[in-house]
């Protein structure tokens, strides 16, 4: 079975969409929300990042840590915010390659900004088995199309538990 290259979610948040915009476009955020990514090295902390700006992300999945190299490829305030990653590593990001893409997207709706997030796999030259071998290794036995689905529609609902509290 040939590989799920890409997976996405999205939810609806009452705030307007440059409000969203500004907190997921600065990358030293994301550990608010998401499982894994526990917050980035950026340029300009609390400060949306820019087209070409690269960052480090740090990283924690059980007991393993990595960090990895990124850097945004779109930016237009409070419509869409992309990074790719480019490098990987336990303590720096050494091993270098497309490893995956990360994009948001801000819609207006009734009431809020539906708010879409998308993994895209950069692994498009591993074999298929070897890629669902390495997989199952690090998420414990999952796919990575299955285990980011999860971890995205966790992001998605902790930025919206976030901006919408109670």
């Amino acid at each position: 079975m040939a590989r799920i290259m890409q997976v996405h979610d999205s939810i609806v948040i009452a705030a307007e969409p440059l409000e969203l915009w500004e907190q997921i476009a600065d990358p030293s955020q994301m550990g608010r929300w998401s499982p894994e990514n526990t917050g980035a090295e950026v340029p300009r902390p609390g400060s949306p990042a820019t087209v070409g700006t690269t960052f480090i992300g740090s990283n924690l999945r059980g007991k393993a840590r990595w960090v990895t190299s990124c850097t945004v490829t779109e930016a237009v305030p409070g419509e869409r915010f992309t990074f790719d990653v480019t490098a990987i590593g336990p303590k720096k990001p050494l091993l270098k390659g497309s490893i995956a893409t990360w994009s948001y997207t801000f819609e207006p709706t009734d009431g809020g900004t539906r708010v879409t997030e998308t993994w895209t796999d950069g692994r498009r030259r591993w074999p298929d088995v070897l890629a669902n071998l390495f997989d199952r290794f690090v998420t414990g036995g999952q796919l990575f199309s299955d285990f980011q689905r999860g971890n995205i529609a966790r992001t998605l609902a902790a930025l919206k538990a976030d901006v919408e509290p109670d």
